[in-house]
């Protein structure tokens, strides 16, 4: 008896179709499963063998071989108990195959035949309409995110049996189905604003620069000045996300099994991992290639406290997704690439007690250990950073007095403004905002007065700027002028561009 029933797999942030076929031949009773399975997949057999049992349904005791195919492509994950046990009842006519082939197949199964949730099933979805497939069967908690995919019915299941029965027409089961535009625009919504935070009006203006072009900050600043307070109000300024973005980022957290409150992410993300964590938690990795937490902060925020606290590997590791916006994953079967267009909000303390020229409090450090704490972090990677920023103590004034204070509101309007003078400028580019320009790009589009030229002709012999501090310079330069809604990058643009490198004013010593 042979059976054939179509299913479907992740790799990386896509999907592709999987084909779960059945033989059920005479012989010693034994049940198979070939093609690349993890041991997940092995596992299943007991689970589907009970599965199917406990749903008061014949499981045949003959020899059973089941293939995934294709057989080349290593198979992972729980998601094929389902569509195992439907081909094992398809071969032995336990259920209709009338329509039972309209419909890519996905879901773990409990030992009493209840149907559970599995994560990517958003990747899946989106492949089951590019087959040109009629609809999905999926697990109950997993609809909200499969929903997402117009033009595709979603049959959310809970058990094995209401599968059954809905292919063999004793139910029906209605699709569900998710708007998927109001959704996302009645969920852009921040529980923290910039009018929260007293004082620091100069890193408020350092962030809003760095938000409207893109760019990477490293803020320095002696323990409680704020730093953590500013970091997690950035996402609040960025521009709203578009639609694929909020889709894209999406299926990054379905592949990651992340998606439990809300089936659509349509507020920029803001990850903040501890400095404990491994090279493969912040990067990706694993045996099975899984997005770390630089690809989840994509289109978002990744916030590095104690900076030179991490693993100094992790943190050369993140060179060339702050330049290229993606990250790739090599293994010995498979290499897996995920995008990781993020703004890095990284903070340190000056030195390691962390009062280095407190007013307040006396630094008890020695030279050489304020120069080994700095020098964890390389000098490749500072340039990579466009803004460093110095975040003092607050005052006692600045502590109590109740002054209005600018809302994200506001903020998030001229940054905007700026962007939408970016968008226009790099139309026919293949780049959305000042951080990403290449030198082809800074020469095109960072057109200097001649004071602003002097100037940073001044800069490069004092503090040694090299070829990619001057090219951050001049992004960052741009981005000013675009906020002050200048065509001409001059000499005051130039000037606050060239403070906002500290690092490159022999800050070390």
């Amino acid at each position: 008896m042979l059976a054939r029933i179509e299913s479907a797999s992740v790799l990386g942030m896509d999907a592709f179709k999987i084909e779960v076929e059945v033989d059920i031949s005479l012989g010693l009773p034994a049940f198979n499963i070939v093609g690349l399975p993890d041991a997940t997949i092995q596992e299943s057999k007991e689970r589907v063998r009970s599965g199917i049992s406990n749903s008061e349904y014949e499981f045949p005791l003959k020899r059973i071989t089941v293939n995934l195919a294709p057989a080349d492509i290593r198979k992972e994950g729980p998601s094929f108990d389902l569509p195992i046990a439907l081909v094992i009842l398809l071969a032995t006519k336990q259920v209709s195959p009338l329509k039972i082939h309209d419909y890519t197949i996905i879901g773990e199964l409990s030992l009493t035949g209840e149907v559970r949730r599995i994560s990517g099933v958003l990747p899946i979805a989106l492949c089951a309409k590019h087959q040109g497939k009629r609809g999905i069967i999926a697990p109950k908690g997993n609809v909200s995110e499969a929903a997402l995919v117009e033009n595709l019915e979603v049959i959310p299941v809970s058990s094995l049996k209401e599968v059954v029965d809905f292919f063999n027409d004793k139910i029906s089961i209605p699709p569900v189905t998710e708007d998927l535009r109001d959704l996302f625009s009645h969920s852009q919504e921040y529980d923290v604003d910039f009018s929260e935070v007293k004082g620091q009006e100069h890193a408020k203006r350092a962030l809003e620069i760095a938000t409207a072009g893109g760019h990477n900050v490293l803020m320095i600043g002696p323990p409680g000045s704020g730093k953590t307070m500013l970091a997690r109000r950035v996402p609040t300024i960025l521009p709203d996300m578009t639609l694929d973005e909020a889709i894209e980022v999406t299926k990054l957290y379905s592949v990651a099994g992340m998606l439990s409150n809300t089936p659509l992410i349509s507020t920029r993300p803001f990850r903040a991992p501890h400095h404990t964590i491994s090279n493969a938690g912040l990067v990706g990795g694993g045996q099975y290639p899984r997005p770390g937490e630089i690809s989840l902060s994509h289109h978002g925020v990744l916030f590095l406290d104690e900076f030179p606290e991490f693993n100094k590997n992790a943190l050369q590791v993140l060179r060339q997704p702050l330049e290229d916006g993606h990250v790739t994953i090599s293994r010995a079967m498979t290499s897996l690439t995920y995008p990781a267009r993020f703004t890095l909000i990284a903070a340190m303390n000056p030195c390691p007690c962390g009062y280095l020229g407190d007013k307040s409090k006396e630094c008890i450090c020695t030279p050489a250990k304020i120069q080994q704490y700095r020098g964890k972090i390389s000098g490749p990677l500072l340039d990579r950073i466009d803004i460093h920023v110095e975040i003092p103590r607050l005052t006692k004034d600045e502590l109590t007095q109740e002054n209005p204070r600018e809302c994200s509101k506001a903020i998030k309007k001229r940054v905007q403004r700026a962007r939408e003078h970016q968008r226009k400028r790099f139309s026919r580019c293949k780049i959305s905002c000042n951080s990403q320009m290449k030198p082809r790009h800074l020469k095109e589009f960072c057109q200097l007065s001649d004071s602003a030229f002097h100037l940073l002709e001044n800069a490069i012999d004092k503090l040694g700027l090299s070829a990619r501090a001057y090219d951050r310079v001049l992004k960052v330069a741009r981005t000013i002028a675009d906020l002050a809604e200048r065509e001409k990058i001059e000499l005051e643009h130039i000037a606050e561009a060239i403070q906002y490198r500290s690092l490159d004013r022999n800050f070390m010593m």
